[in-house]
């Protein structure tokens, strides 16, 4: 039984995923949330994820795996190969940190709840956007300076690792939100090098079964 994979087309954590899956070569079964519709707060989806985030990892026999950094690692354990980790446990810290950098600091402070608090609290769209603008800028400032030390064409070496699973959704994000990726060249050099390997071109946003035209 192949898994299923509980996933938002344009969400950043569960695209994280889908690199994962993609590029360990895991066939699973697609389960659309509308997060904007607040599918993901339903009784349904509750009773596969009590935080009520995607993504979720359903592996069948009521194991359900859910947090993307967590996921990506059970992917590594459970199919070491390709590697999405190097060997070396200092090697291995980098690459967590990078992914740590977007998954932590990053993403939590502009993903679609913080939104509608902010909204709720008075916040215009402008100032939305300048507050999620601000945040991945923050990030990318303390990203782009370890790619550039240690990318090899992608964010750690020659080969794709949990950290480009992490900052390839982040670099979307950032397009979407119309940030300046100009003071980031070792960024988007990853990003141009990843947007030509099939499993990030599998895992795109615009490919998933409930991608919306914008």
């Amino acid at each position: 039984m192949k898994p299923t994979l509980y996933s938002a087309w344009r969400a950043t954590a569960p695209y994280r995923v889908r690199i994962g899956l993609a590029l360990k070569g895991v066939d699973y079964a697609y389960s659309a949330v509308d997060l904007i519709k607040g599918q993901q707060r339903e009784p349904a989806y509750q009773a596969v994820n009590r935080q009520m985030l995607t993504p979720s990892l359903d592996l069948g026999g009521g194991r359900v795996l859910t947090q993307s950094l967590a996921i990506l690692e059970w992917l590594e354990e459970a199919h070491p190969q390709p590697a999405i980790l190097p060997k070396d446990p200092l090697d291995r810290q980098t690459v967590r940190a990078m992914a740590l950098i977007v998954a932590c600091d990053i993403h939590p402070l502009n993903n679609t709840r913080v939104g509608r608090k902010l909204n709720k609290m008075g916040i215009d769209q402008a100032g939305i956007l300048e507050w999620t603008q601000g945040w991945i800028r923050d990030g990318f400032d303390a990203l782009e300076p370890m790619v550039a030390a240690h990318g090899k064409g992608f964010a750690f070496g020659e080969t794709p690792t949990i950290a480009d699973c992490c900052l390839i959704p982040q670099v979307y994000s950032a397009n979407r939100y119309e940030v300046d990726l100009a003071p980031y060249p070792a960024i988007s050099a990853v990003a141009a090098r990843a947007a030509a390997h099939p499993a990030f071109q599998a895992a795109h946003p615009t490919k998933q079964p409930d991608a919306v035209p914008v």
